[in-house]
Formats: structure tokens, sequence, C-alpha cells
């Protein structure tokens, strides 16, 4: 009489057995004998759902060198057990070191991927019946990939659509700030008023304080639950900029056609008679370290226009524009019309400028100082540090100091925003 096969259920060594590998096994031996899965989408799912599986790169490595050891693309039937030894199954994962290896083995089984099916020696090979026939494995069986497919797709489908979710509420965000942040200069430089019927802010500087407040508490990275309440407060605000200047086009249209006089726009452009930048006592070292400062500094808006200022000449050397727009993306938000130059770049420079209350004559001594090109990556890189840096103007006018004396260079400031950007990344991922 053919003796019974038992599957092993517990594995070789001091291995312990868990009840999540019970239960792993469970579903396993329930799967209905007619259920397959294509074994590269059941992987492409998981590799999306890998975060709430709670697997890592590198054990999806693994998983991916397992799967190649199936000679057919379909999992199906009971022979998924597959029987690599540690050195092929360290090559096909690019090399990767025994040690690991065990360990992101371990991982995929704890998390209900993969079964050990070990041998009494706990060596990993197969048994042939007389017809060369695979009568009995001994190594890592994937029956519950097959049976927990539908499981993995499901899971991947979420995270699919948290993505997308995710992804329009930070355009929402994206789009709310570059509106908003138009829209301010746009009623700085028009005179437009901020009061309709003794009602609303005071000024466009209260507009843009309750703006940059919003702005300086998204986080860099952050969870569409902790974005939503942002994007709502954005577009609330977006709305009512938005009213301000209807309400004042409408207005000058009833005014003209009341007068029945020539059609004309205002454009007023008034300067601030305070300059409100404190002198720093401390200058600014290349660390571009500066989180102690006091927040708030008041708006002042251009005296002329940036367009044609920024026109007058251009930048003979700079660092690349790619290197500041990528250091300082949050200078864009200013940008008319996109910033594929440096003369487009110094002329939004000249807008953002005015949002961080740094004056006209800030501004010029920067320009004569460090040159169009430094003095406009300089403005991006103030607006990319946000409430850091507490008097943007002053500080302005002391790295104009510094780069007078020749003791100071773009450079180290945008490679410090870059290395900042790129530790948030990796912290990310």
């Amino acid at each position: 009489m053919e003796p019974t096969y038992h599957p092993p259920t517990t594995a070789f060594g001091r291995r312990s057995l868990k009840l999540a590998h019970i239960a792993t096994q469970a579903a396993s031996n329930a799967r209905p004998p007619e259920k397959v899965a294509h074994k590269w989408n059941v992987f492409r799912a998981i590799c999306a759902a890998r975060t709430r599986l709670g697997v890592s790169e590198r054990a999806l490595t693994v998983l991916d060198a397992l799967l190649s050891f199936h000679p057919e693309t379909v999992l199906a039937g009971d022979g998924l057990v597959v029987f690599p030894s540690n050195k092929q199954l360290g090559l096909r994962a690019h090399g990767m070191a025994p040690a690991t290896l065990k360990r992101h083995l371990a991982v995929l089984v704890d998390v209900g991927l993969i079964l050990r099916r070990d041998s009494p020696n706990g060596k990993r090979y197969a048994r042939k019946d007389g017809a060369g026939e695979i009568e009995i494995a001994f190594g890592f069986d994937l029956s519950p990939l097959v049976a927990r497919a539908d499981e993995f797709e499901a899971l991947a489908e979420a995270v699919r659509a948290e993505e997308r979710a995710l992804k329009r509420v930070r355009e929402r965000i994206t789009i709310c700030r570059r509106d908003i942040a138009k829209m301010i200069v746009t009623g700085m430089e028009e005179g437009v008023p901020t009061r309709i019927g003794g009602q609303g802010p005071a000024d466009w500087i209260a507009i843009n304080d309750m703006f940059r407040s919003i702005v300086c508490r998204i986080p860099r990275t952050a969870t569409r639950v902790e974005l939503e309440p942002l994007a709502e407060e954005l577009s609330l605000l977006s709305a009512e900029v938005l009213d301000l200047l209807n309400h004042h086009v409408k207005t000058q249209i009833m005014s003209r056609s009341e007068a029945q006089t020539e059609p004309h726009l205002q454009n007023s452009n008034p300067k601030s008679p305070i300059d409100l930048e404190p002198s720093l006592q401390k200058g600014w070292g290349d660390d571009f370290d500066l989180m102690n400062q006091d927040p708030g500094v008041p708006l002042e808006f251009p005296a002329s226009d940036p367009v044609t200022e920024a026109r007058r000449t251009v930048p003979q050397k700079a660092y690349p524009l790619g290197m500041v727009l990528d250091a300082c993306p949050d200078i864009l938000d200013y940008a008319r019309q996109g910033v594929r130059s440096w003369s487009e770049l110094i002329a939004t420079a000249g807008l953002a400028r005015a949002a961080l209350g740094i004056s006209a004559d800030a501004w010029r001594e920067a320009q004569e100082a460090m040159g169009e090109a430094d003095a406009a990556a300089m403005i991006a890189a103030i607006l990319q540090k946000g409430e850091a840096i507490s008097s943007p103007g002053g500080y302005l006018r002391a790295l104009s100091a510094k780069a007078r004396a020749k003791e100071f260079s773009i450079g180290p400031a945008l490679m410090a925003l870059l290395r900042g950007k790129l530790a948030k990344r990796g912290a990310v991922a």
C-alpha cells in the first residue's frame, strides 16, 4: 500500500510556529481547486499594496525571485512548491546576502504570502516518481498567492484610489496657491479695495498674511486626510479674493457707464512710506539655517513693472535654471506664464519679493550686489524657506552686504534646499 503524503505544517529547526502561519495554511487549503492566478498580475498587486501588507521592497525582490523558479505563468493546482537553494535564490535576488535573504523570507512567511514546506532535514528538494514527474517537493509553497489573489487586488485598488485622491488634493492646493498669489499681486498693483460695504480684510497685507499662514501649515509630505482641510481653506480664500476682484471690476464698469466716459483702466501703484525691514544683527552663513527667528513682516508692493525691470539685462552667469526651480518650486506660484528662462525668473522674483515684504530698494540693492540672476534665485530661496525667515527684507540686505564683501554665494543655499528635499524623499521611501 502506497504511504499517504503528510504535508509539513511546521518549519525545520528553531523557527517557531505562529497562529498567522496556521491561518495562512487554512486559507490555502480552503481555496477552490479550479482557482487560478496569473503570477505576475498578483505580484504587481502585492507591490502596489506593499505598505498595507507590511512588506519592504527588498522582501518583494525575494518574492520576485521565488516566482521566477515556478516554470508556469499561471499558478494553479497543487504543484506550487518551489525549492531553490539559498545560493541560487540569492543570485536571482540580485546577489542578496544569505543573512538578508533569510530575514526577508521570514517576512514573506509571516505576512502570509508564502508557506514553508520544510523537509525532515530542512533541505529543499523534490522527489520524482517513475515517470519523472514531481511527486513530493519541499521548499516554499506559493499557494497563498492564489488563495489571496482577490484580496491583494482589492488592496491594490484601494491604494491606487487613495493615490488618485491624494494627487487630486495636491493639484487643488497647487492651483489655489497659484491663483491666490497672483490675485494678491494684481489686487495690490491695481489698488483694489479689500472691504465691501464695510466688511472684509483691512488691506492686501492682511489677505497675504492669511494666505501665508495657510501655506506654512502645508507639510512637505502629508496624507490626503491632512491636506484636505488645508485645500478647503485655500479654496475658500481663493473664492473670497476673486470676489473682491470681480466686485472691483463691476464697480469700474458701472462707474464708466454712468459717467459715459471713454473706458480706461486704473493702475494705482502706491509705495509704502515705511520700510518695515528690521536689520539683522547676524549674517547668513552657508548652511541656510534660520529657524530661530521671529515670524511676520508686512508686504510692500512693486514700485515698477517687474517684467520690464527683468528684461533690461540678461544674466551672464548663473546656476542652472532647472536647479533653482527644483530647489525652490514655490516661486512658480507667482509666475504669470511659467518660468522658462532667467528673464522670466527675474520677473517672477520681482512679484514674489512684494509678497514677501521686500522693498524695491532692497531688491535693487540685491541685484547690484549679486547680479540679477543670483538675486532672483535668492528671492526664490527665501520664499521656499517660508516662515523660517522672519524678516525677508532685512535678510536680503544682510546677504547683499555679504555679497559685496565677496563672502556669499547662492550655491550653498540651493544645495542645502536640494539636500533637504532629497532627505525628505528618502524618509518617505
